[in-house]
């Protein structure tokens, strides 16, 4: 029987402050309530164009979570990292930069 490999982006943590994850978490519900919102707008039948301005209005919240999370890994993760000389940490942050830009 061949072996399932299981994806799992979590084998590393990271402790975040309060505030930190406070800020993340309250983005991350900002956004949700807008997929919420649009979801309802389909339901009700809402014109296409408004639609898809609610829709751009989530990515660009998506890309705002990822700056900001990107820019903090950066400073402690990375840095962490490459101070304890696990290089690779440059290749992964690379592999990540590649996912984000598609």
């Amino acid at each position: 029987m061949m072996e399932e490999k299981k994806a799992c982006c979590c084998r590393k943590t990271t402790k975040r402050s309060q505030d930190q994850k406070k800020a993340l978490l309250n983005r991350l519900r900002r956004i949700e309530g807008q997929v919420r919102g649009i979801q309802t707008m389909l339901e009700q039948d809402a014109y296409c164009n408004d639609v898809l301005i609610q829709s751009a209005a989530v990515n660009a919240a998506m890309n705002a979570f990822n700056r900001e999370l990107l820019a903090s890994h950066i400073r402690s993760c990375v840095v962490r990292d490459i101070r304890a000389g696990q290089d690779q940490v440059i290749d992964e942050l690379v592999e990540t930069l590649q996912k984000l830009m598609k």
